[in-house]
């Protein structure tokens, strides 16, 4: 082929033919960046108690990062562009964490299950995520929340070229 311009053009002319999904890019990276992407579009509505909220009953104290509901949302985001179907039983244990319980041995607790039904039902309000059918169960991502995923996957890849 024909060498590129800059470093930019040339992956996007990559992922134009190869095609970029978040597959391709760190999943951190894309966490962090997806969740910014959420916080400047302004359509996610916080809960009211959101800066004292635990996220399970493994946690002593709320999250220290200011915007955890927007890194929570675009991590589902993620899991469900991943494995669609995924319900909120499912991720509550994907976020679940070990309890310490003092001098008893520490047991594996379930994440909190109604921060996760907020962060889907968020999602879904701004049309990234919907629901499966009924005997289907659980939640797929949407055309538009696919391509907003690939779009912000293409900006990473472009970026670490």
């Amino acid at each position: 082929g024909t060498p590129c311009a800059s470093l930019i053009s040339c992956a996007i002319t990559m992922s134009e033919s190869k095609g970029i999904t978040v597959k391709d890019v760190d999943s951190h990276q894309f966490v962090v960046q997806y969740a910014a992407h959420l916080k400047k579009q302004g359509k996610i509505q916080l809960p009211e108690l959101v800066d004292l909220m635990k996220t399970g009953v493994s946690k002593e104290l709320a999250p220290y990062n200011d915007d955890w509901f927007y890194v929570r949302c675009a991590a589902l985001a993620r899991r469900l562009y991943i494995r669609q179907g995924t319900g909120v039983g499912a991720f509550s244990k994907v976020f679940g964490d070990k309890k310490r319980r003092g001098t008893l041995p520490g047991h594996f607790t379930k994440s909190s299950r109604g921060i996760i039904r907020g962060c889907l039902k968020q999602l879904e309000r701004i049309g990234v995520v919907e629901k499966m059918p009924k005997e289907a169960g659980g939640r797929k991502i949407t055309r538009q929340g696919q391509q907003d995923c690939d779009r912000i996957a293409t900006e990473i890849y472009g970026a670490s070229q």
